[in-house]
């Protein structure tokens, strides 16, 4: 018997496998698809962008320079790490319902947990180089992947589940969807599956275009919806708000995507031909608890909603990071009472505000007077640094903060890269998956306090570049504050917040 089965092997069933194996965990991860490849999962057609947190996540796991080698994408030159102040956006702001933002439209001053990082701000992947990293650091932690799998049921008790794949079974204590918007987990585990319908039908394609000048390059927003030249030859982007009407089951004919992309950009394009399209729309639904049983949700299974402002694979990938070290420690038994159940409790109310984003992008984009109307709104919120600071807040991931129930305003955030005058970051100190304790004390206080909780704690003791006023720090696994007290903390203190996320010491 395992102790988890992943069903899903993308990027957020890959992610989770790696935290699970990196804390000792045995895992099996199912995977419908017989093969790693497809020209959905390459460039252009599987291109996806990756926000701070999800970059910061790579970064403090070791993998961030091998997905850049993977994406393509060079190193920076030229990063000042130990700079005084917040640094400068990296890497681009991304959009609101295709409102591009100017990255020099954002209040640097009003990030105050902003601090130097080698993880940059936005870096555009694809899907296979995601997976292939993934994949080649899961092998390396012992985590087992069958491909060619179809799961055709489900079923638990109080000691485990059983995962059915045609004549086969597959036992482990806990098991895990990360198998997509159409999850068969989902399904079969009976969790309630709730949101709003759909009001456009969106298609991404490669196609040949005849008449490619005509369409203007990058984001255009047009009265009936709109559309996006890429980059790359052939390949174009269309919202057509026709109340989500094409059904996701048929594939598009080239008539009907030449009809839509004629109407939407008002031109009369030619599509000469079309060698890969599909249709998707800005349906939102959310699975209404992460948890039945032993059986667990994250990523597109616990949450669909429209690509818009490139949040869904960020979102799983949080999912799995949160899920991951609660996950660990309660297989290996020493995770607190009720610790498993903080994932919901945190990661939901994430998934219910991402859901909220797309739809307002999509009310916002309504090719009529009153989605223009909320549009000029919009564009004049954009116009001010307070607009912009704002929605880069919600699209980079540095605004969330879970409710921790403490009223520190650094708890429940992401970590700062807090660095060491050693130059040790904290980025550096998470890399075996372990918390983190930082203790910017003269006397070492916390020193015999945290190694009580060696296994599951590294300490970490020194002044740092820029403590932001903080005597001492407890981050979790997943890179989240704990707890954060001033210069003048005392050591009881961190054996509370500590008891709550870790256990008491010893055991």
């Amino acid at each position: 018997m395992h102790d988890v089965v992943i069903v899903g092997a993308g990027p957020v069933g890959l992610f989770l496998a790696c935290e699970l194996g990196l804390a000792g965990c045995s895992v099996v991860v199912l995977e419908r698809e017989p093969e790693p490849g497809s020209p959905w999962r390459a460039e252009p057609l599987g291109m996806r962008g990756l926000f701070a947190t999800s970059l910061q996540a790579f970064h403090r796991r070791g993998m961030l320079h091998p997905l850049k080698t993977a994406s393509g994408v060079q190193d920076e030159p030229g990063v000042d790490l130990d700079a005084d102040g917040p640094p400068p956006i990296r890497g681009g702001v991304g959009h609101f319902a295709g409102m591009v933002l100017d990255p020099a439209d954002v209040d640097l001053a009003a990030l105050p947990y902003r601090l130097p990082s080698p993880a940059p701000d936005f870096m555009a992947s694809n899907l296979a180089a995601i997976e292939s990293v993934l994949s080649e650091r899961a092998a390396k932690l012992g985590v087992e992947i069958r491909r060619g799998v179809t799961v055709s049921g489900i079923t638990q008790d109080d000691e485990g589940v059983l995962v059915r794949a045609g004549e086969d079974e597959y036992a482990a204590r806990w098991g895990v969807g990360c198998d997509g918007g159409r999850s068969v987990v989902r399904r079969l585990a009976g969790f309630e599956f709730a949101g709003t319908e759909p009001r456009f039908t969106g298609y991404t394609m490669l196609v040949t275009l005849a008449e490619a000048e005509r369409l203007r390059p990058g984001i255009n927003l047009t009265p009936t919806g709109m559309y996006i030249r890429m980059p790359t030859e052939g390949h174009v982007g269309v919202l057509d708000f026709d109340g989500g009407a094409f059904d996701r089951s048929r594939q598009p004919t080239r008539d009907h995507l030449q009809t839509v992309l004629r109407r939407v950009s008002g031109t009369d394009v030619t599509l000469s031909e079309v060698h890969l399209a599909s249709s998707f729309t800005d349906r939102a639904m959310q699975a209404t608890t992460y948890r039945q049983g032993r059986v667990l949700l994250a990523g597109d299974a616990a949450h669909v909603h429209s690509p818009l402002g490139g949040q869904g694979l960020n979102t799983g990938l949080g999912d799995a990071l949160n899920l991951g070290w609660k996950l660990a420690a309660t297989v290996h038994g020493h995770g607190p009472n009720g610790l498993l159940d903080t994932y919901t409790r945190e990661r939901h109310p994430v998934g219910a505000q991402v859901l909220d984003w797309t739809r307002a992008q999509a009310m916002a984009m309504l090719p009529d007077p009153h989605g223009q109307a909320l549009q000029g709104v919009i564009r004049d919120l954009l116009g001010t640094r307070d607009g912009t600071t704002y929605v880069f807040g919600r699209l980079s991931g540095s605004s969330i903060r879970h409710d921790l129930g403490d009223e520190q305003p650094l708890v429940g955030h992401n970590a700062p890269d807090f660095r060491l005058t050693d130059g040790t970051c904290v980025g550096d100190l998470m890399q075996d998956g372990r918390g983190v304790v930082l203790d910017f004390s003269t006397d070492h206080r916390l020193r015999e306090a945290a190694t009580g909780r060696q296994s599951r704690l590294r300490y970490a003791a020194g002044a740092a570049k820029n403590d932001l006023g903080l005597g001492a720090v407890l981050v979790r696994p997943d890179g989240i504050v704990a707890w954060a007290a001033d210069r003048d903390f005392g050591a009881e203190e961190f054996e509370r917040a500590a008891d709550r996320w870790f256990g008491p010491a010893g055991t």
